[in-house]
């Protein structure tokens, strides 16, 4: 029997050479593998006849092969191999690209199961890459859901399909660690079966009971480490209170628009924290274009002017770039006493230690930079006040970083990710919560349509227009490559890959596409950001590692490919990438499928700029029944849960973890099934739930 924490090699066919495919998919350890979950899951259905066969539907159809397969070498590196098929209702061609080796597996005459995509190709309906299928292997999966993995190349669903099978086999489970009257009360399966249930589901029940046990179970550890953490930031005092100065409301006075009543709302609760006996612990939450950034601003002056240091964490090196140069230009046109420092991954060694030496000094007040500010030869001289920029938690483990350094820090966390209240109270338990819900009155409503894939033409007619007038342009992709194993009875996913030369040879020569997604190596990422945001790219085809990235004002458009696949809180902050300068901006939602649900759910962001309003729009109409068919919305990436979608499971979460807090608390008043599952939340849990992002 194996234990979780096993590696993986321990599995019989994961050797030394194998595991490197795996370790790029961040899976290490036994318990990383059963974590691995299904993106999808395929019903195979009964064979059909060639005469029944629907145009991007997925079929099997056991036919006869009547001509010998023909290739063709289209040009280097791509051929296209032609086989013709008939039964008893009619005949079709099967297409294979790069397969011409797929002729030795088909001989004239004879009969096999071919299963894959239908598509009409010259009006003709066309099996596109079937897969041959043995009698025995389809008699196995008729009528079952088969998972279909997140795959990496070198690994394809079958080979993790087949270890995923040893795995749960091969694993001693011990016992559940959640208490059994948990389970009884909020209808949850024992571990061994929700595991099971998730990866090889018997039928939908089966897979929603044990979506259902994983995700309450991830909603709740994440929910206990707030409450762990709400119990020690209340015990932390404001040793040194800050005072309130003038220097702030002067640069109020002096700015070239007015505040809204939501900005003076919310610096006012910033400015009653600094200066209060306990260190503020605050979240502002505000649309995409609400003025958080100058409220951030107006935190940092006061803490500069009580003579303390600021820092500003961004979540990339491009955006914390673009706060140094907007601080810089502040100090400069209004004569800030600010003296900011940027200290990120990619300066030279030279430049690193200069940047340590003037934190360590003091002569830098206000630090900007990524996570290379809690490194641990990173020192301060007097950091008072944090701020983390488009990330929604200040982890457990980077503030006791800084308090080794012997700092109590001020946290303000910006987020522009709208939750419904009812939901961030939950989320962010151990923050005061400040919200920003109006935007400045000179800004330019983004211009929305939801339109289907025939559209497409006219979209990048309008993309070249937009860019031969001096404009950018983002395109959104859910996937980053093709994948060619079978995907259900998914519409076709866009890649980034494969859209970019698409947009390259459609879009005019003068045009550059360029493309980034979460998979290219930090350097490049960076160095593809900072060319889009100094004009040298004018498409950029991306996944939504955008979504919280750059600032590019003169971005004007948003196209996003299969909108139907992601949230429309997801869409919102898309959509914020652009509307940012003084030109109008739009965004082309462009949707794959028809469904009245899924067109219902679109039109929301149609009607709509209010992120507010669309993220209760968006807990509203998305139900229980879409298991997995949309994308995480915002920033909270669990493996599994989704705020939105399982709204119900994280309260009924929320009411669980109050108990068991209680039985962490005073122990003595609960029986031994409650310590069970506190030790194993301290020796499992605890040191890995660092809030997820940072």
């Amino acid at each position: 029997m194996m234990r979780l924490n096993d590696p993986i090699t321990e599995l019989k066919g994961i050797g030394e050479k194998t595991a490197i495919f795996y370790h790029k998919l961040n899976i290490f350890s036994i318990e990383d593998l059963i974590k691995h979950y299904p993106r999808d899951y395929e019903e195979w259905r009964d064979i059909v006849k060639i005469g029944e066969l629907k145009e991007n539907q997925v079929h099997a159809v056991r036919a006869m092969v009547i001509s010998a397969p023909q290739t063709i070498h289209i040009r280097k590196n791509m051929s296209i191999t032609t086989v013709r098929i008939k039964d008893d209702t009619g005949a079709c061609d099967i297409i294979y690209f790069n397969m011409p080796y797929i002729k030795n597996n088909l001989q004239v005459g004879k009969q096999y199961i071919f299963r894959g995509r239908i598509v009409l190709k010259n009006h003709m309906i066309t099996f596109d890459q079937p897969k041959i299928v043995s009698a025995q292997e389809f008699a196995q999966n008729v009528h079952r859901l088969t998972p279909i993995y997140p795959t990496t190349k070198g690994l394809t669903i079958a080979a993790i399909t087949k270890i995923m099978h040893l795995a749960v086999d091969c694993l001693d489970w011990g016992q559940d660690y959640l208490p059994a009257c948990v389970c009884q009360r909020y209808g949850l399966p024992e571990l061994k079966s929700a595991v099971t249930g998730i990866h090889f589901p018997k039928n939908y029940i089966e897979l929603t009971a044990a979506r259902k046990r994983l995700v309450f179970e991830e909603f709740l550890f994440f929910i206990l480490s707030i409450m762990i953490l709400k119990d020690m930031t209340a015990q932390e005092t404001n040793d040194a209170p800050m005072m309130r100065v003038a220097a702030c409301q002067d640069l109020i006075c002096k700015l070239p628009y007015k505040l809204t009543a939501a900005q003076r709302r919310v610096w006012e609760e910033i400015e009653q924290d600094m200066c209060s006996t306990r260190l503020m612990n605050r979240l502002v939450q505000g649309d995409v274009g609400s003025g958080k950034t100058i409220v951030a601003v107006l935190a940092i002056l006061m803490c500069v002017m009580n003579h303390h240091q600021a820092a500003f964490m961004a979540p990339t090196e491009v955006l914390a770039k673009q706060h140094y140069e907007s601080v810089l230009e502040l100090v400069q046109n209004y004569q800030l006493p600010l003296k900011p420092v940027l200290l990120t991954g990619s300066l030279t060694a030279k430049e690193k230690r200069r940047a340590k030496e003037n934190i360590v000094l003091g002569t830098g007040n206000v630090i900007i930079g990524t996570q290379a500010l809690l490194q641990d030869d990173v020192d301060f001289h007097d950091l008072r006040l944090v701020i983390t920029d488009e990330q929604h938690r200040f982890g457990v483990k980077q503030r006791e970083t800084l308090a080794l350094k012997g700092m109590q820090p001020h946290i303000l966390v910006m987020s522009a990710t709208p939750i419904p209240r009812t939901l961030a109270l939950i989320l962010y338990g151990d923050l005061d919560i400040s919200v920003m819900d109006e935007l400045p009155a000179n800004r330019l409503p983004i211009k929305n349509c939801v339109v289907n894939t025939n559209y497409r033409q006219k979209a990048y007619e309008f993309i070249a227009k937009e860019v031969e007038n001096g404009r950018q342009v983002y395109v959104i992709c859910p996937m980053v490559e093709p994948n060619d194993e079978i995907m259900g009875d998914m519409p076709i996913l866009e890649n980034v890959v494969e859209y970019t030369e698409k947009l390259k040879k459609t879009l005019p020569e003068t045009v550059c596409v360029e493309y980034l997604h979460g998979q290219m190596n930090p350097k490049a990422k960076n160095f593809i950001m900072e060319e889009f945001a100094a004009h040298r790219i004018d498409v950029l085809v991306s996944t939504t590692v955008i979504e919280v990235g750059i600032n590019v004002p003169n971005a004007t458009v948003m196209l996003v490919e299969n909108a139907e696949r992601f949230g429309l809180a997801q869409l919102h902050q898309l959509r914020g990438r652009v509307g940012r300068g003084k030109d109008q901006s739009y965004c082309i939602l462009i949707s794959s499928t028809t469904q009245n649900d899924t067109m219902e759910r679109l039109q929301v962001l149609n009607r709509s700029n209010d992120g507010f309003f669309i993220s209760s729009e968006d807990m509203r109409l998305r139900g229980p029944g879409d298991l997995f068919g949309i994308r995480q919305s915002g920033q909270f990436q669990f493996r599994l849960g989704d705020i939105y979608q399982d709204a119900k499971i994280l309260q009924e979460a929320q009411n669980c973890a109050a108990n068991l807090y209680d039985a962490y608390t005073h122990p003595e008043k609960y029986s031994r099934e409650y310590q069970v599952f506190w030790e194993h939340y301290e020796t499992n849990i605890a040191s890995n739930v660092d809030f997820i992002n940072i």
